[in-house]
């Protein structure tokens, strides 16, 4: 795999945002776009559009602006996403169920191959055209079936097992949905979505405007 050039961690961050807008207006047969026109769009401001577009190599022309496609592929390379990607969730309560049920992954070549819970009521339950399978079967399953992502949607209690089974088997990286922070190698990648801190934030936002 091609090693990635160094791009600030602030700008990988807002790429997938330029991702989603660009393959928009690809798809509504949009071929140029300038910096001015994608910040009406975007909500980044042209001057930040430029700086972090220039990152990533010169794609845009004076008075012609940005080929959508040239672009839109460069974004993809950086992000990933020319790999096709296996990925596994456990925990299959209203969380996973709503990430297993989210169609845009599959168009993003990640593939959710299995769902696993320990509660007997799930068990069974058809999401996606994927049966919910009992989690004592997740490490064999893992074993014959290689999988790069594994999404943990369980109470926090059982998080940290689950993600060493993962790890164990060959999960490379981890989008943990658990209340907790979780202990992993170095060489996995972790990202922690803690739903009630985003919206703590989302409070103090709110008040701190209540009193501008």
């Amino acid at each position: 795999m091609e090693r990635k050039r160094n791009i600030p961690k602030q700008v990988i961050t807002r790429l997938p945002k330029y991702h989603r807008y660009l393959r928009e207006l690809l798809i509504n047969d949009v071929i140029r776009i300038s910096s001015n026109q994608l910040a009406e769009k975007i909500g980044f401001s042209a001057t930040q559009i430029r700086q972090d577009l220039n990152c990533l190599g010169k794609f845009g022309q004076q008075r012609s602006g940005y080929k959508i496609k040239e672009l839109l592929n460069e974004i993809s390379k950086v992000l990933g996403l020319c790999e096709k990607y296996k990925m596994v969730i456990v925990g299959a309560g209203n969380i996973g169920q709503a990430i297993a049920s989210y169609t845009r992954f599959q168009r993003l070549d990640f593939k959710l191959v299995g769902i696993f819970d320990a509660n007997p009521k799930l068990i069974g339950l058809t999401i996606q055209n994927i049966t919910v399978t009992n989690i004592d079967k997740l490490v064999s399953f893992l074993k014959v079936t290689p999988t790069n992502i594994g999404i943990i949607c369980v109470p926090k209690n059982n998080a940290q097992i689950v993600a060493n089974m993962m790890v164990e088997n060959g999960v490379k990286g981890i989008w943990n949905f658990a209340s907790v922070d979780l202990k992993v190698p170095e060489e996995i990648v972790l990202k922690n979505v803690n739903l009630c801190d985003s919206l703590l934030t989302l409070s103090y936002f709110m008040n701190d405007r209540a009193y501008l």
